[in-house]
């Protein structure tokens, strides 16, 4: 391997290191308790190092966000890719997303200091690019083959994604995690089955 190739893979091992240890801490304690002293102390680093990456800690805290975003969609396409039809892939992704999102750890970086610290727009940009990407291309598919009546996708898009985030953040802060997941997926196929033709 060559010297510039193996630079550029130790500055992504140490970009990965940071952004888990990031990860750890904002999950543990919320963006606002982290220093960024103490992520660079973790990763054996200095500051310095940390900024070169990342810029600032909001920088760091963008690339844990878009990081969980993105492993949140994978296991949500992974679930629904799975299924057969169109309308169970709709249904086993928004599934998916309910049980991935309403992990604590994520949940907190995710729904509570995402939106804060990134801002409601760069933080709409994150999800847009992912897990409401794939809700709105669900939706558009369903409409096209006339499983769910013909109507504007966006903002149908935007009401579930809403709704969802909403119950994933009611789930992350319940003594009784799986009975409240539980409910909130019988919710859930009540308010999508309003949504078929046929039904």
């Amino acid at each position: 391997m060559s010297p510039h190739g193996s630079k550029a893979r130790q500055r992504e091992e140490t970009r990965r290191l940071l952004i888990t240890l990031g990860r750890e801490l904002f999950a543990e304690r919320g963006y606002h308790a982290v220093g960024l002293t103490e992520i660079a102390a973790a990763a054996g680093l200095t500051k310095g190092a940390l900024y070169h990456h990342f810029g600032s800690k909001a920088g760091l805290f963008h690339a844990v966000v878009d990081d969980i975003a993105h492993e949140v969609a994978s296991e949500v396409s992974t679930v629904a890719d799975a299924e057969a039809t169109p309308w169970d892939r709709l249904r086993a992704g928004c599934r998916a997303f309910l049980t991935a999102a309403s992990d604590p750890g994520r949940r907190r970086i995710l729904l509570v200091d995402g939106p804060a610290v990134l801002g409601w727009h760069e933080w709409r940009l994150l999800d847009e690019a992912t897990s409401a990407a794939q809700l709105t291309e669900a939706l558009a598919t369903l409409v096209e083959h006339g499983v769910i009546e013909a109507t504007p996708v966006e903002p149908l898009a935007r009401l579930l994604s809403g709704a969802m985030n909403e119950a994933a953040l009611w789930i992350a802060r319940s003594d009784d995690p799986a009975r409240d997941l539980a409910a909130a997926n019988r919710s859930l196929e009540r308010l999508l089955s309003g949504l078929r033709v046929d039904d």
